[in-house]
C-alpha cells in the first residue's frame, strides 16, 4: 500500500512539471505532441492519441499520435456514433477497455491506416468551461490492465491539456484573425475612395471606367483572399483531411502547364517540363499536390521576365520525390528571403508587379508539411529562383476501406 501511494505521488509531481511544460507553448503541434507523450508516459502504456472535437460542425477530427509515422492521417474524421471517442464526447465520460476490438463502439480505420492494432484502451474527454474540445486516449497498457490510479492520472492530465489546448487554439485564431483583418483594409479602403470618386460628377466616362475597372480587380483580390485566408485556416488547425492516392507525378505536371498555359502566353513566358521516363508512382493527395505545384507556377510567370521561361522537373531519390519550379525572373532579395513563407508576407521590390494575397507560399508549406516534407528556395537577383518541393516515398500501400 506504501508503494503504490510513493507511485501515486511521484505521479502527481509528475504531472506539476507536465502542467509547467504545457503551459510553456502556444504552438498548437508542439504543445499536442507534448500532450500524447506525457499520457503515454502516466499511463504506461505503447501509445497515446488525441482528437478534437469541432462544436460548430459536430465533427471530431484525429490530429496526432506518439505512434503515428504517416502524418497525412491528421485531420481524418472520426464519427460520433460508431466509435469509442464519439462515445466519449457525447457522454463527457472515461473509458476503459480491456479489449477494445470486441467493443461494439471501436473505430477500425485508424488502425487499419497505421497498421498497429489497438487492444486495451484508456480515454478521457477534454473539457473546458463546460466545453468538450476532444479525447485524450491511451492505448495498449504495456503491463496488466488499465487501472482506477491510471483514470484518475490521465484525467487530471486531460484537464490541464484541455486548457492549454483552448488557449493555443484562442492564441492561433486571434493572431491569424488580427493579421487578415489588417489585410482587408488596404483594398477596403480602394473600394471605399473608388466609390466615392464614382459619385463625383466631373468624373468623365473614361476615369469613371478606370475607377470601376479597379472596383473589380480589388473584389477579385478580397475573394481570392477570403478563399486563401479558409484554406490556411483549415490546414492550420489540423481540419483538412488528405486523401492519399497512387499517381503519376509526371502526368500531373503536364496537367498543370496545360492549366497555365494561357496566362504563361500572355506573359511571354515558355513553360519547360523535365521529367524521366519510368518515375516510379507517387503516393499522396494528388489535389493538394497539384495545388502547390500550381501555386508555384503561378507565382513563377508573374515574377518573371518578358521571354523568360519556366521549367518543371521532377526526380525520384532512394527516400524522397522532388518537385522542383525554376523561373529566369527578377529574382528575391536576400533579406527576404527568411520570410517568405511567413503569412500576408510579399517581398517589397515586386508588390506593385503582381497582386497577391501574401498567403500562397504559407498554404503550400502547410501541405507540404502535412505530408511529412519540405521546402527549399535558392534565388539570386537578375538571375531567377527555385522552389524545390520534397516529399517522402512511402513504402507503405493505403489499405482499402
Amino acid at each position: 500500500m506504501a508503494e503504490i501511494k510513493t507511485q501515486r505521488l511521484d505521479g502527481y509531481r509528475r504531472l506539476i512539471e507536465i502542467a509547467r511544460d504545457l503551459a510553456s507553448t502556444l504552438d498548437l503541434d508542439i504543445l499536442l505532441e507534448r500532450i500524447v507523450r506525457a499520457a503515454a508516459e502516466v499511463s504506461g502504456s505503447e501509445a497515446a492519441s488525441i482528437l478534437l472535437y469541432d462544436n460548430l460542425t459536430r465533427q471530431l477530427y484525429f490530429q496526432v499520435a506518439t505512434n503515428l509515422d504517416e502524418p497525412t492521417m491528421r485531420g481524418l474524421v472520426v464519427p460520433l456514433e460508431g466509435s469509442i471517442a464519439g462515445w466519449i464526447v457525447i457522454n463527457r465520460k472515461s473509458v476503459r477497455i480491456v479489449n477494445a476490438q470486441e467493443d461494439p463502439r471501436f473505430f477500425g480505420t485508424v488502425d487499419q491506416l497505421t497498421g498497429r492494432p489497438t487492444q486495451s484502451l484508456l480515454g478521457v474527454p477534454l473539457i473546458t468551461k463546460n466545453k468538450v474540445v476532444g479525447v485524450l486516449e491511451a492505448l495498449n497498457k504495456e503491463h496488466g490492465k488499465f487501472t482506477e490510479g491510471d483514470e484518475s492520472m490521465l484525467s487530471v492530465l486531460g484537464a490541464q491539456a484541455a486548457v492549454a489546448i483552448e488557449n493555443a487554439r484562442l492564441f492561433q485564431q486571434s493572431d491569424l484573425i488580427s493579421e487578415f483583418v489588417h489585410e482587408l483594409r488596404t483594398p477596403l479602403a480602394s473600394l471605399s475612395t473608388a466609390t466615392y470618386l464614382l459619385l463625383r460628377p466631373e468624373m468623365s466616362r473614361e476615369q469613371q471606367e478606370q475607377i470601376i475597372h479597379n472596383i473589380y480587380n480589388e473584389t477579385l483580390r478580397l475573394n481570392s483572399l477570403a478563399s486563401s485566408f479558409l484554406d490556411l485556416a483549415r490546414l492550420e488547425s489540423g481540419r483538412v483531411q488528405f486523401h492519399k492516392a497512387s499517381f503519376n507525378v509526371a502526368d500531373l505536371l503536364f496537367e498543370c502547364k496545360d492549366i497555365m498555359n494561357s496566362k504563361a502566353e500572355e506573359e511571354k513566358i515558355q513553360i519547360h517540363i523535365e521529367a524521366p521516363d519510368g518515375l516510379p508512382a507517387f503516393e499522396a493527395d494528388r489535389d493538394k499536390i497539384k495545388q502547390v505545384v500550381l501555386n508555384l507556377l503561378s507565382n513563377a510567370i508573374k515574377y518573371n521576365r518578358p521571354n523568360g521561361s519556366v521549367t518543371l522537373a521532377a526526380e525520384a531519390g532512394e527516400n524522397e520525390f522532388c518537385i522542383s519550379v525554376q523561373d529566369t525572373g527578377v529574382g528575391i532579395p536576400e533579406d527576404a528571403m527568411s520570410h517568405l513563407f511567413e503569412k500576408f508576407y510579399r517581398v517589397r521590390e515586386t508588390e506593385g508587379k503582381a497582386i497577391g494575397t501574401g498567403l500562397g507560399l504559407s498554404i503550400c508549406k502547410q501541405i507540404v508539411q502535412g505530408h511529412g516534407g519540405r521546402m527549399e528556395v535558392k534565388s539570386k537577383m537578375g538571375v531567377g529562383t527555385s522552389f524545390c518541393v520534397y516529399l517522402p516515398r512511402s513504402g507503405k500501400t493505403m489499405p482499402r476501406l
